[in-house]
């Protein structure tokens, strides 16, 4: 999977724990942490790790206008939280909202300079 592609697959990720998140708080349940939780999370956490590292090399062959290692950064660590977070009702809502909402706005600017330069293209 390239860059591009991964960014549109992590922008379904914050869709899909916006949905939990919400689901979680109606269905008022606890998860199962090993069955539903980490299994999940591991999946996607090894994706965050490989965009990361896609994202840096990408930003130093680049060097985008709009796009900075501080956001990868930030982005990085706010999906790993809120991926897991969304399992639990207990997440604040105005917090955990704000966070995936940061999240989308990253990814969209990223491949707003990801298409800007030409990367659609590349494999």
């Amino acid at each position: 999977m390239n860059l591009l592609e991964t960014c549109y697959e992590l922008l379904k990720v914050c869709e899909e724990c916006r949905t939990r998140h919400w689901k979680m708080r109606e269905e008022d349940r606890e998860p199962d942490f090993f069955k539903e939780v980490k299994p999940y999370a591991d999946r996607y956490h090894a994706m965050i790790d490989e965009w990361e590292e896609k994202s840096y090399a990408w930003i130093r062959e680049n060097r985008p206008k709009y796009v900075h290692p501080s956001q990868v950064d930030n982005l990085t660590d706010a999906m790993k939280q809120f991926i897991v977070q969304s399992f639990y009702k207990k997440t604040g809502l105005k917090r955990f909202a704000q966070s995936v909402q940061s999240a989308e706005y990253t990814l969209k600017t990223f491949i707003d300079a990801l298409e800007r330069e030409g990367f659609a293209n590349e494999k």
